[in-house]
């Protein structure tokens, strides 16, 4: 028997970020000393308080099946986040869980994509976004940003790209991979060409929404212009401000008739999201919040470290994020030139194979992104690691002829 996979999943890549982790593994377990700069995840441990909420439920029995999209209480916490940080009012019935951010993205698109069905997706955008789209029937529609433009789309070309199939925009702020972040100022400018196309959904992913720096303010696209409250499903979770990425818990507030047909999708699919994890995330939402400060600077330290060594090396450019965890520099001063083997920089993947090969270090092409010639890093980790990291780099670029 031949394998018959679906003609939907032989669309689908393998995820660029996950492969090049492996690949950091596989070297590591051969004994090189490698610095894998490729996987977006805090190095920061769950704080206890969420910890011991977790060790308390299970205390207390509360390992069953909860409701569908969500226990109450849960609920309850992110309509009060969402009303305390984003001055936006939902009821639980606008809420929604799920087993992680990537599941209330498909989801969402799973219960509202028909064939021929657009999703506008900006790039350089996060590797999981198109092949949701694929997967749920939908075709993804890109935007490309420039270094110039901050890689931030603009209004004109946000026009230009909508059609009468559209039926999502993906806006990710700050962004995976780029670090880019929208002023209040420039979702208004975007919000001004949505209000004239109704047909069109808005989603937007906030997931980076406590990792910005310097003065930069954050908003998000509902609460800047609130004629789009009604078709825009604002997506955060606890993973990165509060270390809880293996917790899997993703939330979002939305219209009611979405919420209730993504929760359709999850009672066939998934069903509820680990019971342990949800009374956690109550605790992370509700408990103190003196921590999310604290790892803030210590990434806006490190973020500046990372900039600051790239753009010493020759060939790159590093502009410097407004948040997230990410550098996204540009290559093209190194494409064509050759490695002291003979080999030629063709294109962002063959740079970063390359590194990885001379110097053991593994960040994610940018053609994985959607946008070359560049490649992300991920600041994500100890000084030292970041400093040894862009030494290796810079001494790779000054080897290229």
């Amino acid at each position: 028997m031949t394998n018959q996979v679906s003609e939907a999943l032989k669309r689908v890549k393998p995820s660029a970020t996950m492969a090049m982790s492996a690949k950091a593994r596989a070297l590591k377990a051969a004994g090189r000393d490698c610095i894998a700069l490729s996987q977006g995840e805090p190095d920061f441990d769950t704080p206890e308080n969420i910890k011991e909420a977790a060790i308390r439920a299970m205390r207390e029995g509360k390992t069953k099946y909860t409701d569908v999209d969500g226990i109450p209480e849960l609920k309850d916490a992110i309509v009060g986040k969402f009303k305390r940080e984003n001055g936006l009012e939902y009821t639980r019935a606008q809420v929604n869980v799920s087993p992680g951010g990537k599941p209330v993205l498909f989801n969402a698109m799973m219960a509202t994509l028909n064939p021929g069905d657009e999703v506008i997706i900006p790039a350089p955008y996060w590797v999981s976004y198109p092949d949701m789209a694929i997967m749920c029937g939908g075709a993804p529609v890109f935007i490309d940003t420039t270094i110039e433009d901050g890689f931030k789309i603009q209004p004109e070309a946000l026009a230009k790209a909508i059609t009468p199939h559209t039926k999502w925009l993906l806006l990710n702020s700050p962004s995976n991979p780029s670090g880019a972040a929208y002023t209040r100022a420039e979702l208004k400018a975007l919000a001004a060409v949505l209000i004239d196309y109704p047909h069109v959904l808005i989603l937007t992913d906030d997931m980076y929404e406590h990792l910005t720096y310097g003065n930069f303010e954050f908003t998000t696209i509902a609460q800047v212009e609130p004629r789009l409250y009604e078709r825009t499903l604002t997506m955060n979770g606890v993973s990165k401000a509060y270390s809880m990425t293996g917790w899997r818990i993703g939330y979002a507030g939305g219209p009611q008739w979405l919420i209730k047909a993504m929760a359709n999708v999850m009672g066939q699919t998934t069903s509820n999201p680990c019971s342990i994890s949800q009374w956690a995330a109550v605790e992370a939402l509700n408990g103190t919040q003196d921590f999310i400060p604290k790892n803030k600077k210590l990434f806006e330290e490190r973020r500046d470290l990372v900039v600051s060594m790239l753009n010493q090396a020759q060939g790159l450019k590093c502009p410097t994020p407004e948040g997230a965890f990410y550098v996204y520099p540009s290559c093209a001063g190194l494409i064509g030139k050759k490695t002291p083997s003979g080999k030629v920089i063709e294109n962002d993947e063959a740079f970063a194979i390359e590194l990885l090969e001379a110097e053991a270090v593994a960040l994610v092409h940018g053609g994985a992104f959607g946008l070359s010639p560049n490649f992300r890093i991920s600041y994500a980790t100890s000084n030292q690691c970041l400093e040894e990291a862009c030494a290796r780099i810079q001494r790779f670029c000054a080897s290229l002829s």
